[in-house]
């Protein structure tokens, strides 16, 4: 038995991401033994959240991630810790499935964020509002942008039979974004004294929280996976240029026997000697495409890996940095990598998001897009994904030689023997 709540709000933009990583902080600083869970595709807000909550961040999603899965994850943070947060996605009940379609599949209360900053009474009308809708089972609220002590009593008074847990105040510092998301947290220098300050300034009624009654989330053991992918080596880009991957993807690797090496494109590190694949997640190249472009040693060797039939997966941010050019967002031109035909360019509006899937022999391997670059190619796509719920032509996959190539981010524990598929040379 385990306290839960996920955090949820009427829309984006209400700070659910900042009150969850103040109550994370607050409780860990009570001493209390907190996980916390992303629902939806997400790769910045994890890594805040853990800064904040001290363990790992994993993603829930019914649909990508699986029912399945995702009760597994649970069930092990229930016997690990005294506390589970989950930070919702967009508005409470956007998406398919939502998050409040998660909260109702596991018994897990709503803890719903409100801006108050331009509101009093009205707060209690939003609240049960998101309550009564669903239905969901409602833990109570956390008030951000509060202006005053009587400022939190209107707001207490209106909401009736939900108890106002806390209130947080209006940042003169806030988490620092661009157009990916949130900065990351590795380039803002006074991160934890930054959380530390949020969760001072959270004025957390302890009591109210100690009264919730807990969750039981029951026990499920994870299934052991084939070893597809044993004795194999596979090199993964990871600096600040790649870094976009999903913890589970690489648990998944490990699974199914692989041996896995790092390496930095940006540190003009070649890929390592003696892997049998390669696999570029998504990143920020864009911010790096100078260093990238005089990387000489990364670039000769992944050209070579190429030619010599390696199998090769890049991701979004990966496809990018193997482009034959990529313009960065003041239009400035640079030379990458030259294994995909075509020139990417940075865009000042969204390109592409959303749930997204690709059917492989295997069947379907389920992820997500999210960038605001675009490829110009003549290469014809392999195939395409598709979008979900609606099932419209999603992202190209593109193959050339050895390589795989796409914007769609792969969520590999929805289906490991289709990536295992993609990593061995028997793919053609």
């Amino acid at each position: 038995m385990v306290k839960a709540v996920l955090v949820a709000a009427v829309s984006s933009g209400q700070g659910k991401t900042t009150v969850t990583a103040a109550l994370a902080r607050k409780l860990v600083k009570l001493g209390r033994r907190v996980r916390v869970f992303k629902c939806g595709p997400d790769f910045i807000d994890p890594m805040l959240l853990e800064r904040a909550s001290g363990a790992p961040v994993r993603s829930l999603d019914l649909w990508m991630v699986g029912k399945e899965l995702c009760g597994q994850q649970l069930a092990q943070a229930a016997a690990e810790a005294d506390v589970i947060l989950i930070e919702g996605v967009m508005g409470l009940y956007d998406g398919t499935p939502s998050s409040a379609d998660l909260a109702r599949e596991f018994g897990v209360p709503v803890m719903a964020v409100i801006d108050a900053g331009a509101m009093a009474q009205t707060a209690g009308a939003l609240v049960h509002g998101l309550r009564d809708y669903g239905p969901v089972k409602m833990a109570g609220v956390i008030a951000n942008r509060v202006a005053s002590e009587g400022h939190a009593k209107m707001i207490a008074s209106s909401l009736r039979d939900i108890p106002l847990f806390g209130t947080l105040p209006k940042q003169a510092k806030s988490l620092p974004e661009r157009h990916l998301g949130l900065v990351l947290p590795g380039e803002v220098h006074d991160l934890d004294q930054l959380l530390d300050d949020l969760a001072d300034q959270l004025v957390f009624d302890e009591a109210a929280w100690e009264s919730l009654p807990p969750v039981h989330i029951g026990a499920t053991a994870a299934p052991a996976l084939p070893p597809l992918l044993a004795g194999k080596t596979i090199a993964i880009a990871r600096d600040a240029a790649f870094m976009f991957l999903y913890p589970a993807n690489l648990d998944t690797l490990r699974a199914m026997g692989a041996t896995l090496k790092f390496f930095s494109p940006l540190a003009n590190e070649a890929v390592p000697a003696h892997a049998d694949a390669v696999y570029l997640p998504g990143g920020y190249p864009e911010l790096h495409a100078e260093q990238l472009s005089q990387a000489d040693n990364w670039t000769a060797s992944i050209r070579a890996l190429h030619a010599a039939g390696m199998p090769i997966v890049a991701e979004c941010g990966g496809m990018m940095a193997l482009a034959d050019t990529l313009a960065d967002q003041a239009g400035a031109v640079w030379r990458m990598a030259g294994l995909l035909p075509g020139a990417v360019a940075m865009q000042p509006r969204l390109a592409g998001l959303g749930s997204q899937g690709l059917e492989t022999p295997q069947g379907i391997l389920r992820g997500h897009t999210f960038h605001y670059s675009k490829l110009a190619t003549e290469v014809a796509p392999a195939t395409y994904t598709s979008k979900h719920p609606s099932a419209i032509q999603g992202e190209a996959w593109y193959r050339v030689g050895s390589l795989s190539a796409s914007y769609f981010h792969a969520y590999f524990a929805s289906n490991p023997a289709a990536t295992a598929a993609l990593l061995l040379r028997s793919v053609t």
